[in-house]
């Protein structure tokens, strides 16, 4: 057993399809909490059934409501997962075993993510093995304030486990379309506040230059078709924050 407990921490929306699988592979840890957005479907009902604290907040961006969540968790060290990835047995035994020493020789430390496209594993380029930043003590370690793509902010030594967690991004092109959507209307909220300005000339050569980035340079070229599409989703979400932040401009003028 490890002598040094842990909180699984995870937000939710509507996430009854995925939170099962997710929770299956969290039960070793000493407790898990997570925090919805008041879902309609039976994601608190699910949640609980496996034991975790839920708490709700109405949703005001991705780092907000993580640094919420983690304020909720019991104990100093936090493992952070989201209700799509599920950790392998691997990992876990791996975790297990660094956690079961008397001293911890790190505050935060990086765990692998494996990408999962539309059912198929990315065996090549850089999604095939992405070190994030998921387990650390909150009392050194904690979430930017990032509407979305928020990241765990620690500026020491860090650790980092050999195995891996699955992402399963999406399941379907009208999944993808809904997520690129929603993450680009945060981005231009935080670009506008910014006051980010808006080259149109470069503009132009973006979305080509993003395709070509992610599907040649970035190796997605041999994830086949499903790589095809990712490459194509980035790209296309690469343009749709910025038209987003034009767009809110032209409405504040009107």
């Amino acid at each position: 057993m490890h002598k040094h407990k842990i909180s699984a921490a995870l937000i939710t929306f509507n996430e009854e399809q995925n939170i099962a699988r997710t929770l299956e592979k969290l039960v070793w840890c000493d407790e898990i909490v997570v925090i919805d957005s008041y879902s309609s479907d039976d994601t608190v009902e699910i949640c609980k059934s496996y034991g975790a604290k839920v708490f709700q907040k109405e949703f005001n961006g991705y780092g907000e409501q993580k640094s919420f969540l983690v304020s909720k968790c019991s104990y100093d060290w936090v493992l952070s997962i989201d209700a799509d990835e599920v950790l392998t047995n691997e990992l876990i035994d791996e975790i297990k075993t660094e956690f079961s020493k008397e001293k911890i020789p790190y505050k935060a430390y990086f765990i692998n993510r494996k990408h999962v496209y539309l059912g198929k594993v990315f065996e090549y380029g850089y999604l095939k093995n992405t070190p994030i930043l998921r387990l650390f003590n909150k009392n050194n370690a904690g979430f930017s304030d990032k509407k979305v793509h928020e990241t765990v902010e620690y500026k020491g030594a860090k650790g980092r486990f050999k195995n891996f967690f699955y992402h399963y991004t999406a399941n379907s092109v009208e999944q993808i379309n809904l997520k690129k959507n929603r993450y680009a209307s945060l981005v231009s909220e935080e670009y506008f506040k910014r006051q980010k300005r808006v080259n149109i000339i470069l503009l132009v050569f973006k979305y080509p230059f993003t395709f070509f980035k992610e599907y040649v340079i970035r190796g997605n070229m041999f994830n086949g078709y499903e790589g095809y599409v990712w490459s194509t989703y980035i790209a296309e979400y690469s343009v749709l924050k910025y038209l987003k932040l034009i767009e809110r401009r032209k409405k504040l003028r009107k």
